[in-house]
């Protein structure tokens, strides 16, 4: 028997009109007139989207069928004047923005996170609640389904209710309709799915078994049982994109179609190696900000914007581990994780912002400096997930070295969870530096303070020496190197120390470095270069025409800004970007060997 619940909701999506058709019904609104708001943002991206805007229609009507007043009070929030009778809030939301944080809808599939659809009811938030999922009408859709991690009252991948614990339950599940594959796996006894949607010609059984393996490894870091009774992998194939949404028992991927393993295929490609860092990504989250929670997320205030200093915590710490994992599991070898730690060595290094701005206000101003850039953002701001990493990377290596192998990061993680993630205590300001001196016995706080809340450098290559690892800074052989696992010398050539424009055949800049002879010739973000010393550059020859000079070179630049022809006069340098790279030392201590075979779990 199904019962009924104070909220239920009804979804169906309209695919030519690129439209998701939503019903609300409310069984006992507020006498005194029901409230309701649409969330301005949605957990895990901190960004205000402004969702109501999407909401192209909207009425109310009672159980007799009378029309309800409604008025809107602010730019996502209304209210109905007083009715006893139950409402039926009826409404149309256009739907197409291709993101995992969005909702998309054409006639190849349907995608939606709970967020973007579902209007929260003033009063009714933490009460149990329903949504009915339609088909679309027209019958060349029959063979859609449903894929999504909420529970179902139907058989698997059918229409029908879904039941949500509440209102944060209900908008936790994406959910993808379509004719999609779907293939799956177990681990830590918990069934996993991967609902793939999108032309492909990858090797789904390989993507399973290397899946498995790590979501296994995390299952066992934080120790068993898994918190979930159920994942779900929402993968979308795109021609161009990359990024992933976290959520309590799902995430929601997109990459490039060739991301996936060929067939036949042997080791980890350049690009499959990214799609599996992505997946371990979001998989980490299930416990790491989904679960283990800052303060100011308890309960999230979809509204308005919920500052915290702690994201460098939840991205940047699960920024370290997702690689990590791919080592740990063998996935990759220990020279390939050194080369991606190499990589994001060389991205923090590159960004001129680290002098600005720390850490903590990084997290801080994640809404508006870190998902709202622009031009100048590399030389105002580090990004908390690269630089994040780092300091997880250098607080688990200081840790290592200062309790000789003792305690580890792996240790603070799995306290954590036990302390803030299976209570549900959620986690102030400190409370993480507090634990790292409770587990160890050993005062960081002066680590924190350089890492956290100054714009110092940290002192990687002495913690990787610790263990018998060397660490170079070379200059880059192009403004698109970001360094290797190996160092070699190679003939230093001039660079300009910006950055182009992606997806055009002009040699228009994007941005110019701080501090940069580019700068200090005048040239801007947006300025398009037509000539060198008189002689026309395409995109395609701009970096080797720039290579043919010498170091301490005065070269002639031509430019458009705007619809002005501008010339610039450029002495050319080199060693302002420098890449890293990382390789072991011979002849490694016994101490050396142990500490670092412990870390990578060989």
């Amino acid at each position: 028997m199904v019962t009924l619940t104070q909220i239920s909701y009804q979804v169906q999506p309209l695919p030519e009109k690129h439209l998701f058709k939503v019903k609300c019904v409310v069984l006992n609104p507020d006498p005194e007139g029901q409230k309701f708001s649409l969330p301005a943002w949605i957990p895990g991206s901190y960004l205000i989207r402004d969702f109501a805007k999407h909401i192209v229609s909207l009425e109310v009507v009672s159980q007799s069928g009378t029309s309800v007043a409604v008025q809107m009070v602010d730019k996502n929030t209304w209210i109905c004047v007083p009715t006893a009778e139950f409402l039926t809030i009826s409404y149309e939301v256009y739907s197409f923005d291709l993101i995992p944080r969005g909702a998309h809808v054409d006639n190849t599939h349907a995608f939606f996170n709970g967020s973007r659809l579902f209007l929260q009811i003033a009063g009714f938030e933490q009460l149990p609640c329903s949504v009915e999922i339609l088909p679309p009408a027209e019958e060349k859709y029959s063979h859609w389904r449903v894929g999504t991690s909420m529970k179902g009252l139907t058989d698997s991948y059918g229409y029908g209710r879904y039941e949500a614990e509440n209102y944060e339950d209900l908008i936790d599940h994406p959910v993808e309709i379509g004719d999609f594959q779907a293939i799956g796996f177990e681990a830590g006894g918990v069934p996993h799915e991967i609902i793939i949607t999108g032309k492909h010609s990858g090797d789904l059984d390989r993507l399973c078994q290397d899946l498995r393996l790590i979501c296994e490894h995390h299952i066992q870091f934080f120790k068993m049982p898994a918190p979930m009774e159920k994942y779900v992998f929402l993968l979308t194939l795109l021609g161009e994109g990359y990024g992933g949404l976290e959520h309590r028992s799902a995430s929601a991927i997109h990459c490039k179609r060739d991301c996936l393993p060929k067939k036949n295929e042997n080791g980890v490609s350049d690009a499959y190696c990214s799609l599996l860092g992505l997946l371990s990504h979001e998989y980490f989250h299930a416990w790491n900000v989904k679960r283990i929670k800052p303060a100011a997320f308890a309960p999230y205030n979809l509204n308005v914007e919920n500052y915290t200093r702690q994201l460098w915590i939840f991205e940047g710490i699960t920024s370290y581990y997702d690689e990590l994992a791919l080592v740990r599991t063998g996935l990759i070898s220990k020279e390939k994780y050194l080369q991606l730690l190499a990589e994001t060595i060389t991205r923090v290094y590159a960004t001129p912002g680290r002098f600005k701005q720390t850490l903590e206000q990084a997290s801080f101003e994640a809404w508006t400096k870190f998902y709202k850039p622009d031009e100048n953002s590399p030389n105002a701001t580090i990004s908390y997930y690269t630089k994040g990493a780092l300091v997880a990377l250098a607080l688990d290596l200081s840790l290592r070295h200062e309790s000789r192998n003792q305690y580890t990061l792996d240790d603070v993680m799995r306290a954590l969870w036990v302390k803030y993630g299976i209570t549900e205590q959620r986690l102030g300001e400190h409370d993480f530096e507090r634990l790292v001196v409770e587990i160890t016995g050993h005062n960081f706080k002066a680590f924190f303070d350089d890492a956290l809340r100054s714009t110092k450098d940290l002192s990687l290559s002495s913690l990787f020496e610790k263990i018998g690892i060397a660490l170079e800074f070379l200059p880059a052989a192009s403004m698109e190197d970001l360094g290797n696992c190996k160092s070699s010398a190679s003939p230093i050539k001039p660079l300009l120390e910006v950055r182009l424009k992606p997806a055009t055949t002009e040699v228009q800049l994007a941005y110019v470095f701080a501090g940069s002879s580019a700068e200090a010739a005048g040239l801007a973000p947006n300025d398009v270069i037509v000539a060198v010393n008189g002689v026309r550059v395409d995109r395609a020859r701009f970096e080797a025409v720039i290579a043919n000079f010498s170091v301490g070179d005065e070269v002639i630049i031509h430019a458009f800004r705007r619809d002005e022809l501008m010339t610039f006069t450029v002495v050319l340098q080199s060693g302002w970007l420098q890449v890293c790279t990382l390789h072991l030392t011979d002849n490694l201590s016994e101490t050396q060997q142990k500490i670092f075979n412990d870390w990578l779990k060989s």
